[in-house]
């Protein structure tokens, strides 16, 4: 009797250390999402890998594989092959491949703007002579051939009524080289990378000159965060809790960009700290944070505006059917205004 009262408090405790165990378990349970980047682990990947670091994402429910990529063309396919659910990719080259692949079963759709405006840039150096966009006539341009601003220079070309232009192709690497060694008279590139890279080649800022495509007319969305349709139609409460986390976590990385620069360190060991806190502020003046984005609202679109787009990669692209703005972009799983509202204050002059 005696040894059957003191077994059945222990077999309840262990019943009940079990119950706990497993509720807890649940409790702390994440979702995997495997997210492809668009390019290499750099200052502005802090917004990804922040909330990574600091377990924001994990406070969701999302177990963030985050990976480094090598162009916004392999981003796209990745996440339409299925190997990745989410990615970071340049708008008009998800258009591209919509369009250029209409019986594709699964199409990504862009869920939140992070780049309101392209990076794309015309770079010269001030030695060279070319000082006005006007004066790129009849110039010889380098870039790799997937290079967003060379597949949307025609817009750019168009909008400055630039003609003459020929092109030299070659690596990421060689760009800014060759514009040193004078091979080129110009070359295109996202602004916050390619003066960074020529100032590694030794050229000071102050003899370059950079022509944003945004303020010579030509208003392409940059890059968006991509889900395919898959998770979209599965779980879409996944991207709801990936948007809000994210967008918390862009937050305090534009509170502090210096600060982040310390997690993209952890995943890329040899980055220039310094060179990258100033990748990760340019890239937030000109594109995150820009009068574009302070006027539209961080990760939203303007439906006039994207149709816009829609019909000038349809023709500059000369993709094999037209974009449909509609079936690129999906702003249902935004997060609400209040978890929008995470723009720096402007700074006063």
């Amino acid at each position: 009797m005696t040894a059957r009262l003191t077994r059945r408090p222990w077999l309840r405790n262990a019943a009940l250390g079990v119950t706990l165990s497993l509720l807890g378990s649940l409790s702390h349970a994440q979702t995997p999402i495997k997210f492809q980047l668009d390019w290499r682990f750099e200052g502005p990947s802090a917004l990804f890998l922040q909330p990574i670091a600091k377990g924001t994402f994990k406070a969701a429910g999302l177990d963030v594989q985050l990976d480094a990529g090598s162009g916004s063309g392999g981003a796209v396919t990745r996440v339409a092959s299925g190997s990745y659910d989410m990615g970071f990719a340049d708008l008009a080259a998800l258009m591209e491949f919509h369009a250029n692949n209409p019986d594709a079963p699964n199409k990504p759709v862009a869920v939140m703007m992070v780049y309101n405006n392209t990076p794309a840039a015309v770079l010269t150096l001030k030695k060279g002579g070319i000082n006005t966009v006007a004066q790129l006539a009849g110039k010889k341009l380098g870039a790799p051939v997937f290079d967003a601003g060379r597949k949307g220079f025609p817009i750019f070309a168009k909008a400055n009524k630039i003609e003459g232009i020929s092109w030299v192709s070659m690596d990421p690497p060689l760009r800014e080289t060759m514009l040193v060694r004078g091979d080129v008279d110009a070359i295109t590139g996202f602004s916050f990378t390619s003066l960074l890279n020529l100032e590694a080649r030794g050229i000071k800022a102050e003899e370059v000159n950079i022509f944003p495509y945004p303020d010579y007319g030509v208003k392409l969305y940059g890059n968006a965060i991509i889900a395919s349709p898959k998770l979209i139609k599965e779980k879409p409460e996944l991207i709801k809790a990936f948007l809000k986390a994210f967008a918390q976590g862009a937050k305090e990385v534009m509170a502090d960009p210096d600060a982040s620069i310390a997690f993209v360190k952890q995943r890329d060991g040899i980055i220039n700290e310094a060179l990258e806190k100033r990748r990760l502020r340019l890239a937030i003046d000109a594109v995150v944070a820009s009068p574009d984005a302070r006027a539209e609202g961080f990760g939203q679109v303007l439906a006039p505006r994207l149709a816009l787009m829609a019909s000038q990669v349809s023709d500059t692209y000369a993709t094999k059917t037209r974009v449909v703005p509609e079936a690129v972009w999906n702003g249902s799983f935004l997060p609400s205004k209040a978890e929008l509202d995470v723009l720096p204050a402007l700074k006063k002059k």
